[in-house]
Order: structure tokens, then sequence, then C-alpha cells
């Protein structure tokens, strides 16, 4: 079975509710997964937006959750998760608000793509002491067993 990451609160390509955006409750969606390789060490939650700032011509991909070291035999994460909540062992990384945990949907203009990625890790990876994305991705190098992607999609009131 492949690993699949999926979601209550929204279908792959979907909306996803305000609940989970800066104009909600900023809540962190409830993820589920099945399909983790036997031999996984660890998991690693990636969630980012690469449609920022304008879907229409973006310059940046925007990091909005980082996780790692989640441990192998989870399953999921439940909705509205907070640090002292994180599975046993679980590390966070730095968003692109420069703070640990969730930061929802908040896109400036137009409909963006958020990326939900989970990759299964041959390893644990030490502590990185809240690395950014590009740390993280660096010290997964050569270590991903599988990897699962969840898109959901938002964009603001008028």
């Amino acid at each position: 079975m492949a690993l699949t990451l999926t979601s209550t609160s929204f279908q792959h390509q979907g909306m996803i509710p305000s609940r989970h955006t800066c104009e909600g409750s900023d809540l962190s969606p409830p993820l589920s997964w099945v399909g983790v390789p036997d031999n996984t060490q660890s998991l690693v939650l990636i969630v980012d937006d690469p449609d920022a700032p304008d879907p229409q011509a973006p310059t940046m991909t925007w990091v909005h959750w980082l996780l790692y070291n989640l441990p192998p035999q989870a399953t999921g994460l439940t909705e509205g998760l907070v640090a002292q909540n994180l599975p046993a062992g679980t590390l966070q990384g730095l968003n692109d608000w420069h703070r640990a945990g969730y930061g929802g949907p908040c896109p400036p203009m137009g409909r963006h793509r958020y990326f939900h990625k989970l990759f299964a890790l041959d390893t644990r990876l030490p502590d990185l002491k809240n690395p950014g994305k590009a740390a993280l991705v660096q010290a997964m190098q050569g270590h991903v067993l599988a990897q699962a992607e969840l898109i959901g999609l938002y964009q603001r009131r008028a």
C-alpha cells in the first residue's frame, strides 16, 4: 500500500474551510495517513504554498508548518494541534512567520494551493534547533522511503 495522506476537513484539490485559515480560528486541519513503510524510523510533515504572493506570478514558496521526527506508529494529527499535544518525540521547525507551529492560509490575492507533504524516513533526524524548510529538506536527503501529498485550495473572501 502506498503512503496516503488525507483530511476529514477537505478533499484533495478541494477548498480548505475558513476555520483553518487567518479568516477563521487558524486551526491546523486534522490529517491522517496510511501505508507507512515497515522500515520507517520517523515522519516529516511540510505544509507550504508555492503560489506566494500572487498565483499569477509567484515569487516564493511560503512555509506554513514544519514537523519532524513524528513517530512511525502515528496515524494522524488532530485538528487544532498545539505543541504540547504533538506525538512524543516530534520536533517543530519555523514557518515563514518565524515561529514554530501551524500558520493557516492567508493569501494576499487569488486562489492559492497548499501542499501538505508527508515523508517517511529511514532515520530519526537530530535536533535541528527550529530549522527552516531548507535545513529540514537538506537533513532528509537520502533518507526518504516514501512520500504522500494532499493539496488544499484557499482564496480569501472579497
